[in-house]
């Protein structure tokens, strides 16, 4: 009678553990957090800048997309874990090739300049008053632009600031250059009259 008894609460708890699997939830909170990480890669530019990371990513989403289909929520709920993460490593990649970019692009900007007030500051010569301070910042800007150059490959966010920085120097320079009185000009030569 015992084993009897004891075969029925058996049968019992397994046709309760069954209703539940049978019940199990979609995973929607899962479905939620990875969306939402796949419209965060594309609004940092990962279909521009990451495109085989957000291609992958992409993949793994379709992979749950099915398994939801098809009812296979445990699955499905991993899935979208891994989609999440796919999508958020594709947008941390985009976000450090686009400020690779713009890195890059303030670089070629900023040591434009400064070739022109190097060349104004030639030009210039016996009119600069603070030499020692033109000479302390000149170095200073030459070092902190090689410097930055190496930093945008493996930092490029801390770059662009060290950029910004100097573009502060630069444009100090500038504007000094711009108050200073022009070199004067050479006296043309008087013109002849025709008779």
């Amino acid at each position: 009678m015992k084993s009897a008894m004891l075969s029925v609460s058996v049968l019992m708890v397994l046709a309760l553990v069954m209703l539940f699997v049978g019940c199990a939830k979609p995973p929607d909170a899962e479905k939620q957090a990875a969306k939402s990480a796949m419209d965060a890669a594309i609004s940092a530019g990962a279909d521009k800048y990451a495109t085989d990371s957000l291609d992958a990513a992409k993949k793994i989403w379709d992979t749950a997309e099915s398994q939801m289909k098809d009812k296979k929520y445990k699955e499905a709920k991993q899935s979208y874990i891994d989609a999440k993460a796919a999508f958020e490593k594709a947008a941390m990649e985009a976000g450090k090739k686009a400020a690779a970019d713009q890195a890059n692009a303030a670089l070629a900007t900023l040591e434009v300049s400064w070739k022109g007030v190097e060349a104004t500051a030639k030009k210039m010569g016996k009119k600069l008053k603070d030499k020692e301070a033109w000479t302390t910042d000149a170095k200073a800007i030459s070092e902190g632009l090689g410097k930055a150059k190496e930093m945008i490959a493996t930092n490029p966010a801390e770059a662009k600031a060290k950029l910004d920085e100097l573009k502060g120097m630069v444009d100090k320079w500038q504007n000094s250059f711009r108050e200073m009185p022009a070199a004067p000009a050479k006296p043309e030569a008087p013109k002849k009259e025709k008779k």
